[in-house]
């Protein structure tokens, strides 16, 4: 299961609207893919349909589709936004990270 939290389920509504998707019915993808500092980068973005393979979620309010090959490195994981001093963006707190980039974008296990 992926995790939502409050600022970044706010963060989420409003992208979605203003990319002309629908919160309440269409997906946020999740998935992990090779490259980054750290050897694994985080990839989000949205999408109005689910693939067959695809890991259905719900939290928060939020819809999360997540490929089969990428749920197994995001189990657990936290979605989270940032507006602070160190950039603005999506943040995943993947507890099965053993390493992380500095920028927070990369990871590995």
């Amino acid at each position: 299961m992926i995790k939502v939290s409050d600022i970044a389920k706010k963060k989420v509504v409003e992208l979605m609207s203003d990319d002309g998707f629908n919160p309440s019915s269409d997906f946020v993808r999740v998935g992990v893919k090779s490259g980054g500092c750290s050897g694994l980068s985080y990839d989000l973005k949205f999408d109005h349909e689910k693939a067959e393979d695809d890991k259905v979620f719900e939290d928060n309010g939020v819809r999360i589709i997540v490929d089969k090959k990428s749920f197994l490195y995001l189990v657990g994981t936290t979605l989270e936004y940032s507006g602070g001093l160190n950039g603005t963006g999506f943040v995943f707190n993947n507890p099965n990270a053993s390493r992380t980039c500095g920028c927070g974008e990369s990871f590995s296990l």
